[in-house]
Order: structure tokens, then sequence, then C-alpha cells
């Protein structure tokens, strides 16, 4: 069963309330899901696994797709890494330099994806 969709209205909400401060941990993951949604539907594709542990993964961009086990490219960062990377708080080399983000494989830099296009 594929995952419940987050509505706009919602996602939009969360993470307003997440930019004014809100830590209430189903608002972060509302937030944290709904953006990922968002890069997902804008730069569909499988090459690329997203990972916010905990609160989900997405996979995105075109490329090879891989079938078992761990991808080949791998990115993952914590839940307000994400939110400033998807909301263009922070840039993606800031993120990097700052080891605030961990991509492996030659297709995991985001840099042309982010900021995430909010719906």
């Amino acid at each position: 069963m594929p995952p419940r969709r987050i509505e706009d209205a919602e996602g939009r909400a969360a993470l307003a309330a997440v930019q004014q401060g809100e830590t209430a941990r189903p608002v972060l993951a509302t937030a944290v899901r709904w953006t990922l949604q968002c890069l997902a539907d804008d730069v569909p594709g499988n090459s690329v696994e997203v990972r916010v542990p905990p609160f989900a993964a997405v996979q995105a961009v075109p490329g090879p797709r891989h079938t078992r086990g761990t991808p080949p490219n791998v990115v993952e960062t914590d839940a307000a890494t994400w939110i400033a990377l998807a909301t263009g708080a922070l840039t993606w080399d800031e993120a990097a330099a700052q080891s605030r983000v961990s991509a492996s494989g030659s297709r995991a830099d985001l840099t042309a994806f982010l900021p995430v296009r909010i719906r």
C-alpha cells in the first residue's frame, strides 16, 4: 500500500508552523514528509534515495533504478537541515561544508532540485 499523500494545505500549514518555531513531533513529521513528497513529485525517478530519519524517505531523480539493497545514491540528513534545504534557508553547499548532510553516489548532489518547489 502506498503511503498516505499529504494534502498541500496540510503540508503548507505544518511547514509554516515549523518555520515559526513549532517543535511538536507530529507537525515536524508532516512538514518533512510533505516537502519530501513535493521533491519526489517535482523530480520523479528512482536513482536517489533521500532519507530524513526517523520521518521518511523518498526516491527521486531520473536515472538508473536500483532493485535490491541499499541504493547507490543516498542522501541523508536530519529534519531541521532538510527543512532548511527544502525552503532555501540553507544551500546544498553550506550543508555539505558543515557536514549536515551525507551524500553518497554520483547522482546524490541535489543542488539543482533545491529549494523544493512549494505548492
